[in-house]
């Protein structure tokens, strides 16, 4: 496995997420947009994952899980919004839950959220 490759695969996934949770979030598709926030911590540290253990990512969405495994520690907001993110990766997974939906400025500060964790977990690479 080409490790560097891999690791550019993560990072790259995360821009498009990033920017599929604007969209979707711009046309007030706001479950869907949080789910790609989900999406986009989740594959920032996928590629901590590979760096530091070289074989592909076991298949969790648990984010806080595989944060752990890298040994990556987060702050206690960081730790706080995870765990308010994790909500909505559920609702594209397991469709009998339903979180409630959080207003649309909520959403967008979600969003700016993610962008920073992304890019704090970028710059850890």
């Amino acid at each position: 496995m080409d490790i560097e490759k891999q690791i550019e695969y993560w990072k790259e996934g995360t821009i498009s997420d990033l920017e599929a949770a604007s969209i979707l979030l711009n046309n007030n598709k706001l479950l869907n947009a949080l789910f790609f926030c989900h999406l986009a911590i989740e594959k920032a540290r996928n590629a901590h994952y590979v760096k530091i253990y070289s074989i592909v990512p076991p298949r969790t969405h648990n984010l806080g899980f595989l944060l752990d495994k890298t040994g990556i520690t987060v702050s206690q907001e960081q730790d706080e919004f995870i765990g308010i993110i994790m909500e909505y990766e559920l609702e594209g997974r397991y469709p009998q839950y339903y979180p409630q939906i959080p207003s649309k400025e909520l959403v967008l500060h979600y969003l700016s959220q993610t962008e920073k964790i992304v890019q704090w977990l970028k710059t850890k690479l």
